[in-house]
């Protein structure tokens, strides 16, 4: 008998009326659900209805917090808007939130992709570079001018993190699509990789059985690191499945 796919959760992109429709409509690129389900994961779309948000926790083994064109609301890790450069949306990200902070308490595994790495941090209690030209000096192109389905630059790969573990190498080529980054980490969070101009790239909780972040986006699939990464969360996911199950 085949083995059931384990259901991964994913988070939504909001868009107003205009383009796709005329009336408001949510977006997700087709590779972030056909590298789930390439690795072992039933891809399930969310909503972004926070009533919803402990249904939807109990039917999924795995969240991957997708990244998107916006920012973390500064004022959700105490900030003000300090670039004309931050663009939010407040809805997605209060959704974002609250599934996120659903699943770190619940154990699930939870993989934040660029943005989603961001919404990780603040979650936990850190905060964020709002314009990473503003607070870097010569930083490297992180909205590369390349397509985003090549590698923008190389990030190194820390010693002694999961994400080490993961990809088994002290370098990784990767994409890049994003003008805020981590700032402050978070208390109890461990960064685990950074680009050579000292911008953070990957952040994990060890607190955590499976809660990692990335900078870059791995759903592009455009090394083995990339590909390691989503096995690695899909594997977590399967474990917690079989505890879930135990009675």
């Amino acid at each position: 008998m085949q083995q059931k796919q384990v259901p991964i959760g994913f988070t939504l992109d909001y868009e107003e009326a205009g383009g796709y429709s005329k009336y408001p409509w949510y977006a997700i690129r087709d590779n972030y659900c056909g590298s789930i389900a390439r690795h072992g994961g039933a891809p399930l779309a969310l909503p972004h209805e926070v009533a919803y948000v402990e249904t939807y926790l109990d039917l999924l083994d795995g969240l991957i917090i997708t990244g998107g064109n916006f920012d973390v609301p500064p004022e959700m890790y105490g900030a003000k808007t300090a670039s004309d450069k931050v663009s939010t949306k407040p809805r997605r990200s209060q959704f974002e939130w609250a599934i996120t902070q659903g699943a770190v308490e619940r154990k699930i595994p939870i993989l934040g992709i660029c943005g989603g790495q961001q919404l990780l941090n603040v979650i936990l209690g850190g905060t964020l570079i709002q314009h990473i030209p503003d607070s870097i000096t010569q930083p490297l192109a992180h909205e590369q001018p390349n397509p985003r389905h090549e590698p923008g630059h190389e990030v190194a790969i820390l010693a002694n993190t999961k994400l080490y573990e993961i990809i088994g190498a002290p370098t990784a080529s990767v994409n890049s699509a994003h003008h805020q980054a981590v700032a402050t980490v978070a208390s109890g969070v461990v960064v685990n990789a950074r680009a050579s101009d000292g911008v953070i790239e990957g952040i994990e909780y060890p607190a955590h059985p499976f809660c990692l972040g990335v900078q870059w986006h791995p759903e592009f699939e455009i090394t083995k690191a990339d590909s390691a990464i989503f096995t690695a969360f899909l594997d977590a996911s399967a474990q917690y499945r079989e505890i879930k199950a135990c009675p």
